[in-house]
């Protein structure tokens, strides 16, 4: 089977959870031992077993020197799968055939206790994760130097920032002399400079013929480093091909369960002469995901009151972070546009925000109906809409977070003699 590396048919992982009739408090063994008849006769009057299925009828195959993306919402069983890969876990039913030695970095700084030094912890690190001792020696110095540690290579570990932590335990894993290398969520420790050499590292280690399996949910680093990608969700196999179709259908079921149209959103304040009915977003992208360097459409829908006659209105736009700093204020007028008639029974308006470069996070939107003078406000809805937007790849090779800021810039370098 040299054209393959993994083999994965019917796969399935199945969790039994015991409810019992009635739960108690945390109790010591004595405890235990003495209310056990109790507690087998409660089971036998009320308790129940529930099958769990944190996998189900998984399958799929991985070819030699490929990176693999596995993507997906938090429980949908990508670590599950990961485990089972690991020989961690075994598998309810189905096969997993692996072809090669098999490496894994399911958790960074595995086997590290911190009364030894950073020396004796790359060898019981490296024990753990399966390397033999003479393979340790041969790449001590490299891990040494990845991982940025020189100067407290004899320091106890309990002495080491979380920083120098997390780089030396993913040092050790990195180096990993493995066919298959099984990755958990574990690119994103350390700083941008170390995330980067993260990054290169592992779109290198394909060259010698490495098969990497990575589960993310930075979706850049997935675009950016594999060429195919799963999706899993609930358990289930919900897609599997190329990378750039699978994200986009991924963003595109999470846009419109968290990015929804709002129809008679709640109504806060204001004299109801004109109102707003709907609201959407939408984005350029096929499907309507939203990602940075996107355009992204807000359409709305307003109804007049008949009784009040025409008004001439003003339209407004706030956008705020999850921590309420206020990004920006959209006012018609500025853009040239106004209803100068006024609104009749109903109008529907769409308002285009070109290349919209915002960092990727979570950002809440405000529409205002009100007279252009500002003192009449006609309807006003705080935060009606979530807007959602990802990094994936498209805009910068680096990992763009949304600690690093709200607006993203491009501005033009020069070199001047």
């Amino acid at each position: 089977m040299g054209d393959l590396a993994i083999r994965v048919t019917g796969l399935g992982k199945r969790y039994r959870l015991h409810h019992e009739a009635r739960a108690g408090r945390y109790r010591t063994l004595r405890e235990d031992i003495i209310q056990l008849p109790r507690r087998i006769w409660s089971k036998m009057r009320g308790g129940k077993d529930e099958e769990f299925w944190a996998l189900k009828d998984i399958s799929f195959e991985v070819k030699p020197g490929e990176i693999v993306g596995v993507i997906g919402r938090n429980g949908a069983g990508k670590s599950t799968l990961l485990k089972i890969l690991s020989r961690i876990t075994p598998p309810t039913v189905g096969e997993v055939d692996l072809f090669g030695r098999v490496g894994s970095l399911l958790e960074v700084g595995t086997g590290f206790h911190p009364e030894l030094t950073g020396r004796e912890n790359i060898y019981l690190s490296g024990a753990l994760l399966g390397m033999r001792r003479p393979e340790i020696r041969r790449r001590f110095d490299e891990i040494v130097a990845f991982a940025g540690v020189e100067k407290f290579l004899d320091t106890p570990c309990k002495h080491y920032s979380s920083g120098m932590y997390l780089r030396l335990g993913f040092a050790v894993a990195a180096h990993l002399d493995a066919e298959i290398l099984l990755v958990d969520e574990v690119l994103a420790v350390g700083d941008v400079a170390f995330q980067r050499k993260c990054l290169d590292r592992m779109g290198r280690v394909t060259e010698n013929g490495r098969t990497v399996v990575l589960v993310s949910h930075d979706l850049g680093v997935i675009r950016r480093l594999a060429r195919q990608c799963i999706w899993i969700d609930a358990g289930a196999l919900a897609r599997i091909g190329s990378t750039g179709e699978v994200i986009g259908e991924y963003l595109d079921a999470s846009f419109w369960q968290n990015n929804q149209s709002r129809k008679d959103v709640s109504f806060e304040r204001g004299t109801r002469n004109i109102w707003f009915s709907s609201a959407r977003l939408s984005g350029s992208a096929e499907g309507g995901n939203i990602s940075m360097g996107d355009t992204v459409t807000l359409a709305f829908e307003v109804q007049a009151d008949p009784a009040s006659g025409l008004r001439p209105v003003c339209f407004a736009i706030g956008v705020r972070t999850e921590e309420g700093v206020s990004v920006g204020l959209v006012v018609d007028v500025d853009s040239g546009f106004r209803v100068a008639q006024g609104v009749g029974s109903s109008m529907r308006i769409s308002v285009r925000f070109s290349h919209l470069m915002l960092y990727p996070g979570r950002y809440f939107l405000r529409l205002w109906a009100g007279s252009h003078d500002g003192n009449e406000t006609y309807d006003d809805r705080q935060d009606c809409l979530v807007l959602y937007i990802a990094d994936t790849g498209q805009v910068s090779q680096r990992r763009l977070l949304r600690s690093q800021g709200v607006l993203f810039l491009q501005p033009d370098w020069t070199i001047e003699k």
